[in-house]
C-alpha cells in the first residue's frame, strides 16, 4: 500500500470495530505528541481541534478539514507525551494516540487505535481514511503539511480498494 503499514482490525459483536495501526515514526516523542495533542499540531494532516482542553475530561471538538464532519465530545485518557484518547459522536467513536519511544535513535512507535460502531463498508471507509491521514502525519512531520484546500477522494479510494480486497473472504477451494 505505502510506506504505513496496512491497519488491522478486530470485529466483535457484528458492528463493533477495533481499527489498529502501529506506525513507527523517524521524529522525537515530543514532536508527534505537539502532531497528535495539539490544536496547532492537528490540523497539519488530519483535522481542525476546537476546543481541545488538554485534560482528562476537557472538551474537544474535531472538524475534518477534507470534509464537512465535525464530532464533539470528551477526553477521555491523557497522559502527556503518552496518551491522547479523545471520545466523539458518530462516525469516528474513541480515538486513542498511544506513544512509545522507539530504540535509543529518537524515534517513536504510535499504537492507534480508533473504536467505532458502523457496517462492513464503513468500517472499510475509515480504514483507508485513517491509513491516508497517518500518511500525511508522516509527512507533515517531514515538513510538507496537508494543503486541506486541494484534497481529493482518489487516494482514499485507492486505499478503500485495497482494504477491500484484502478483506474479501477466501474463494472456495476447487480441486
Amino acid at each position: 500500500m505505502s510506506e504505513i503499514p496496512r491497519g488491522r482490525c478486530e470485529t466483535h459483536d457484528g458492528n463493533l470495530h477495533h481499527l489498529r495501526y502501529v506506525i513507527d515514526l523517524p521524529h522525537p516523542m515530543v514532536r508527534v505528541w505537539a502532531a497528535v495533542a495539539t490544536p496547532e499540531g492537528l490540523p497539519q494532516w488530519l483535522c481542525a481541534a476546537d476546543p481541545l482542553e488538554p485534560r482528562l475530561g476537557g472538551a474537544v471538538t474535531l472538524r475534518w478539514l477534507n470534509g464537512d464532519t465535525e464530532v464533539s465530545g470528551t477526553v477521555t485518557a491523557w497522559d502527556p507525551e503518552y496518551v491522547a484518547e479523545y471520545t466523539v459522536g458518530p462516525p469516528h467513536g474513541r480515538i486513542r494516540f498511544h506513544l512509545e519511544p522507539a530504540g535509543s535513535g529518537g524515534a517513536t512507535v504510535l499504537r492507534f487505535t480508533n473504536e467505532v460502531r458502523g457496517t462492513r463498508e464503513e468500517r472499510l471507509d475509515a480504514m483507508a481514511g485513517w491509513h491516508e491521514h497517518f500518511e500525511r502525519l508522516a509527512a507533515a512531520l517531514d515538513g510538507d503539511l496537508s494543503d486541506w484546500r486541494s484534497w481529493t477522494p482518489e487516494r482514499w479510494q485507492h486505499l478503500r480498494d485495497l482494504y477491500e480486497r484484502e478483506d474479501a473472504p477466501w474463494p472456495k477451494w476447487e480441486p
